[in-house]
């Protein structure tokens, strides 16, 4: 199965997030998703040297409505938590598109055929463009996704690798709000130590100097069996000229890693909740499956 080249595309410069909710025929909105491989394939080959990637996926809530033969094993809706004056809100939407490029106007057309073809069936609730920051750091100033897995290790963490789903991805995607001029206030010693990573030159703290509370230590987690929970993160900045903060994609084989990393930073142990927190607010929280190109192709027909 051809996996979608956006779920384990290698960073950009941009980005164009679409979340959309139905409003149309279903049978009619599968055959147009059918078509989104080949416009992914078309906008590729017109601009070659820009690095575009495509990427559709379906929301849990919406999933039964579109394709009532199958369902992914374990796809359920965004799992909020709520601790410590804290929140991660379910807001669920039928479809998300993420489109990648190294140019903007690229985006900009690719945007423009997405909603031509998609017209009638769905309305755009939500339009977010995404940006390298300098080295790839966060708009806090860290570098973001330095964990992430590599090459052929993308795939393995992201994608299924068997059965009807083949090729898929859980997607998990949240938009997360800095309060800048909070963060600004803190020495640097107190950001790396809400962090655990050293800022200018992005040296893990050793485990013996993390905090409890320290994002690294919330979300670097291990399995029953001793082997570490990945995902693959796509995340890029995003801001206008009011709000600005971090639109987080967790791309995984299983819903569970992610699900666990959340969990342990709102909750953490006993009272340790991750202090980013205190800096950051998730205002959107959505789960999603983005199935093979072939799958999609196949419903299409």
């Amino acid at each position: 199965m051809k996996a979608q080249a956006g779920i384990c595309a290698e960073p950009n410069l941009h980005a164009l997030y679409l979340m959309f909710n139905r409003t149309g025929d279903a049978a009619e909105l599968v055959a147009r998703l059918a078509r989104l491989p080949a416009l992914w394939e078309a906008v590729a080959a017109d601009f070659p040297a820009a690095g575009f990637s495509g990427l559709v996926a379906v929301g849990a809530d919406a999933w039964d409505g579109l394709y009532p033969a199958a369902r992914p094993p374990q796809f359920r809706g965004f799992m909020a938590q709520s601790a410590n004056g804290q929140e991660a809100p379910n807001t669920p939407f039928d479809l998300f598109v993420q489109l990648r490029a190294d140019r903007v106007d690229v985006l900009h057309h690719a945007g423009q055929r997405v909603m031509a073809l998609l017209a009638g069936l769905v309305e755009l609730a939500e339009e977010v463009r995404g940006f390298r920051n300098l080295d790839c750091r966060d708009l806090t100033g860290f570098v973001d996704g330095t964990e992430n897995p590599q090459d052929e290790h993308r795939a393995e963490v992201a994608l299924l690798d068997g059965g009807e789903f083949a090729g898929g991805s859980y997607i998990h995607v949240q938009r997360w709000v800095h309060a800048m001029s909070d963060w600004e206030k803190l020495a640097l010693k107190e950001q790396e130590d809400i962090i655990g990573r050293t800022k200018v030159d992005n040296i893990e703290y050793e485990s013996a100097d993390k905090p409890l509370t320290a994002h690294i230590k919330r979300v670097n987690l291990k399995t029953p069996k001793g082997e570490s929970m990945e995902i693959l993160r796509q995340s890029m900045p995003w801001g206008t000229m009011t709000e600005q903060g971090l639109y987080f994609i967790s791309c995984c084989r299983t819903p569970q890693h992610f699900n666990a990393m959340l969990a342990s930073m709102y909750k953490g142990e006993g009272s340790h909740f991750d202090h980013l927190l205190r800096f950051t607010r998730a205002v959107t929280g959505a789960a999603f499956f983005a199935p093979s190109e072939d799958f999609l192709v196949a419903q299409g027909k």
